[in-house]
């Protein structure tokens, strides 16, 4: 698949600016000590799935794995590093959200109907993964041009 330079524009932009909201999100729940439990406890549609993770044995760790997680994929994005290894999550992280959110038929309040950003955004992180974009403008491409990932074969997924 050839990309102009407009389409490596575009996802470069793209991956920046997902990855700066990850990125923010992760480090104002770590400076602020936000309580993933109770966001948890408070959802509506498969509440006792949800509440699973906040229970007290279970919240530790997923607070640290919300929190760090945020901030994780947002510098791997940002920075175009281990984008094919950290999209999926960010994906999985974006639909849980937009089923945390759900009150059928609509997700998070009456302006969203069936869809919401939530969505918007794991489709995009798909996007990302299909045009390999760690590797335009990022640190993938550049290992890639050091033959990081032949000298390493086990690190060869990371780096798409």
């Amino acid at each position: 698949m050839t990309e102009t330079r407009v389409d490596r524009f575009v996802i470069f932009t793209l991956r920046v600016l997902i990855g700066w909201v990850f990125l923010y999100a992760g480090s104002w729940q770590i400076l602020e000590h936000y309580d993933t439990g109770a966001f948890l406890t408070h959802v509506d549609t498969f509440h006792n799935a949800f509440a699973f993770f906040a229970k007290p044995a279970i919240l530790p760790i997923t607070d640290v794995l919300v929190k760090w997680g945020h901030l994780l994929i947002g510098l791997s994005l940002v920075s175009g590093l281990m984008v094919r290894a950290s999209a999926p999550f960010g994906i999985l992280l974006m639909i849980t959200y937009y089923f945390a959110h759900m009150k059928w038929p609509f997700i998070g309040d009456h302006l969203s109907l069936f869809i919401d950003y939530h969505l918007v955004y794991a489709t995009a992180l798909v996007y990302l993964i299909a045009h390999r974009a760690g590797h335009i403008f990022g640190l993938d491409g550049l290992l890639e041009k050091w033959q990081v990932p032949e000298q390493y074969p086990a690190l060869r997924p990371l780096f798409g």
